[in-house]
């Protein structure tokens, strides 16, 4: 069952700053919705305070995230040691999107290197944390980051990304909006 903490201790925060990549969950409401789970790298994961956390999202296929947080705010966020002592990390909070041009924005940017296909910042109140053994998981080595990401936004332009978020990052997969969504439909 693993151990559960109360916040983000230093010793968290340490291995978090250790991994490449990173797992964040979230569900929709309904039963009949998809469950989400997404991997991340790029070194887009900040730990804000031992309540806090956030990570810079990239234009992707989807935005599964930002509709289910802005429905009802759970997310997960999963940890693992791929090298060195077996450990795994989930911080369990209430999360919320910060898009571009907003006030919050300013308080969040700041934290990461932005990138112009840069779609948004997600941020977490994490309330409960769970450690455990992650005996299971298997040793892999880093290799380091993919680039393609970076030469499809740069082929794509500055149109041709906003194109690519009208068309697929505006709502969840069973139809629910995201803040992108809402705002874009407002505009």
């Amino acid at each position: 069952m693993g151990k559960f903490h109360d916040s983000i201790s230093l010793s968290h925060q340490e291995f978090i700053e250790k991994q490449h990549l990173f797992f964040v969950s979230t569900a929709p409401l309904s039963g009949e919705g998809h469950i989400n789970l997404s991997p991340k790298g790029l070194d887009c994961f900040r730990v804000l305070s031992a309540s806090r956390c956030a990570y810079m999202d990239l234009i992707s296929s989807g935005n599964e995230t930002s509709a289910h947080t802005l429905e009802n705010g759970r997310i997960t966020f999963m940890f693992c040691s791929f090298e060195g002592s077996p450990n795994i990390l989930r911080l369990y909070g209430k999360g919320f999107t910060v898009l571009p041009g907003s006030k919050e924005w300013e308080t969040y940017a700041p934290y990461f290197v932005i990138h112009p296909s840069t779609r948004q910042i997600i941020v977490a109140e994490i309330s409960k944390i769970q450690t455990s053994c992650g005996f299971g998981v298997p040793l892999y080595t880093y290799e380091g980051e993919r680039k393609i990401h970076f030469e499809w936004a740069e082929k794509k332009g500055k149109e041709g990304l906003e194109e690519y978020v009208k068309d697929n990052n505006l709502k969840s997969l069973d139809g629910l909006p995201t803040l992108l969504g809402l705002t874009k439909g407002n505009q």
